[in-house]
């Protein structure tokens, strides 16, 4: 049977991953030259369960909307009208009413795509600077505690140890935020962090020498023509699948939410070795190995825009020196890239209406976290067809 997967970013990479491990070789297709060159060259960095909350909200809709007249907002609203941004936006408020459900069920998700990861980095031996040091998630007022209080419930019953620690433990842990306070914080031990790039790479090029996957490169436009070549088709493009579904007439309501991050090199001594999480500001910064600090954030909905704003990377910087006053911030790599994401945060993992593509994509800003579980879920699905 000749099969190709049609994406080689982090979903690409483990579907193809875990079809060689049901025996099958595969045709890895991607329009750039190398893997995890889109949104999985630089993401937040974070293996994360402890982020499994759905952003449907009437927090985030308010947010959204008070962006169009202020430049601060985590939440950025392009005020440019399209028939594919009204639509993605109605389905996300529709959502809000079942947003506890769909947070129980990503963190589900999570901690089972977690794990799987842990399985295929120690039999691959898959090096991708892995910081097993857990995250620590802050709140900054009794409001946003409370609702830290509401979300743990959902988490303890899908299965994750999130704890509420002290400032004392926060700084034992932590030695960089010793003397910073907040209303509370809470710590995941389960999580972890680590470079999704290079773990795409590592993994692509050991399935590459071992002859079970081969990397085409070249620029996919219509399903139907890819399907007189193969017999199965694997469709994980991430904001590309979109456009590629229709060409089988199937629609998938997936918005390009951008996100920024900055990679600070050789921040020096003082740079945080925890994986952190700030819901107040929906910033996640993560340790990448020794000589490098992962600080993303941010949802921008402006179309398929890739353009660097620096007015969005400035908040990242700054939130960084703020944090973290003595890191070391000469030299930061800005980046921006798309997630493609549903309106109601949840992936997209099925066998499409046409029989012969299955589906994988619409993970949103949760590519990395997710993908091991959604990939082998429907690698699963397909061999017991």
């Amino acid at each position: 049977m000749k099969i190709a997967v049609i994406g080689a970013g982090i979903t690409g990479v483990t579907t193809a991953y875990f079809l060689t491990q049901k025996g099958f070789k595969v045709d890895l297709i991607e329009s750039r030259r190398y893997p995890a060159m889109a949104t999985s060259y630089a993401n937040g960095g974070q293996l994360s369960a402890s982020n499994s909350e759905a952003w449907n909200s009437w927090n985030n809709t308010l947010y959204g909307i008070k962006s169009l007249f202020s430049n601060n907002s985590s939440v950025i609203l392009n005020p440019k009208i399209s028939l594919s941004k009204i639509n993605w936006l109605m389905n996300f408020i529709f959502a809000i009413k079942y947003k506890n459900k769909i947070t129980h069920q990503i963190c589900k998700m999570a901690i089972e795509s977690v794990i799987l990861y842990e399985k295929i980095a120690k039999k691959e031996k898959i090096k991708f600077d892995l910081y097993n040091k857990g995250i620590l998630h802050f709140y900054f007022n009794k409001k946003q505690t409370e609702h830290a209080l509401d979300i743990n419930k959902l988490y303890q019953k899908a299965g994750l140890k999130r704890i509420r620690i002290t400032h004392d433990e926060l700084y034992a842990l932590e030695s960089s935020l010793v003397g910073k306070k907040f209303d509370s914080i809470f710590f995941t031990e389960s999580d972890k962090s680590g470079d999704i790039h290079s773990f795409c790479n590592n993994l692509a090029a050991k399935l590459l020498k071992e002859n079970k996957i081969k990397l085409i490169n070249k620029e996919v436009t219509d399903l139907k023509v890819e399907l007189k070549k193969y017999d199965r088709l694997f469709l994980c493009a991430g904001v590309g699948s979109k456009n590629l579904a229709k060409s089988i007439g199937e629609f998938l309501n997936i918005y390009p939410v951008k996100g920024y991050s900055i990679t600070v090199n050789n921040p020096g001594p003082y740079a945080p070795k925890v994986s952190l999480l700030d819901d107040e500001k929906k910033i996640v910064c993560s340790r990448l190995g020794e000589k490098r600090l992962r600080i993303a954030g941010l949802a921008e909905l402006n179309g398929y825009n890739l353009d660097i704003i620096q007015k969005r990377i400035r908040p990242l910087i700054a939130w960084c020196n703020k944090m973290f006053p003595n890191i070391n911030t000469k030299d930061i790599k800005p980046w921006a890239g798309l997630r493609p994401m549903t309106p109601n945060m949840l992936p997209i993992y099925k066998r499409s209406k046409e029989n012969k593509v299955w589906l994988n994509t619409g993970h949103g800003h949760l590519g990395w976290t997710l993908s091991a579980y959604t990939a082998n879920n429907v690698v699963n699905s397909f061999t017991s067809e």
